[in-house]
C-alpha cells in the first residue's frame, strides 16, 4: 500500500514539528476537516480564556472529525492553526505539539487572526488528510 511521503529538503529548516512538502499517492481519498474550535457537542466553549485548554479541545474535535471519515492524525497532510492575535501561541501550540509530533510530521500553517467565529475562541484548527481506501 502506498503512503503519504513527507519531505524536509536540505537547504530548508529541519524541524520535528513540520515537513515542507507532502506527496499524496494516486488513489488516495482526500479528507478535508473544517475549522474546529474548543466547543463541546452542545456548542458551548470549553476553556474560556485558556489557550492551552482550547488548543487541546480543538485538536480533540479535529481528531473526532477525522475518525468519522476513517482517518487518524497519521493521515493528516496539512494542519492550519489560527490563533487570535494577543494569545500566547507558545502555550497554545505547546499544549498540542506532542500529539502532532512524528518522525514524518504533517505540513503546518499557523497564523494570527483578529478573531474567530465562535465568541471567546482563541484557536481554530483545520486539516487536510489522505487515506488509501
Amino acid at each position: 500500500m502506498a503512503s503519504i511521503e513527507r519531505i524536509r529538503p536540505e537547504g530548508l529548516i529541519s524541524s520535528p514539528a513540520f515537513s515542507h512538502v507532502a506527496i499524496v499517492p494516486p488513489g488516495a481519498t482526500t479528507i478535508y476537516v473544517g475549522g474546529q474550535n474548543a466547543v463541546d457537542a452542545a456548542g458551548s466553549l470549553v476553556g474560556d480564556g485558556d489557550i492551552a485548554a482550547q488548543s487541546v479541545r480543538s485538536l480533540e474535535n479535529a481528531k473526532t472529525a477525522l475518525a468519522a471519515a476513517g482517518a487518524t492524525l497519521d493521515d493528516v497532510v496539512q494542519w492550519t492553526v489560527l490563533f487570535v492575535d494577543g494569545s500566547d501561541i507558545a502555550a497554545g501550540y505547546g499544549a498540542i505539539a506532542s500529539a502532532l509530533a512524528s518522525d514524518e510530521p504533517a505540513l503546518v500553517t499557523a497564523a494570527r487572526v483578529a478573531g474567530l467565529g465562535v465568541p471567546g475562541a482563541l484557536v481554530e484548527i483545520s486539516a487536510i488528510a489522505a487515506v488509501m481506501r
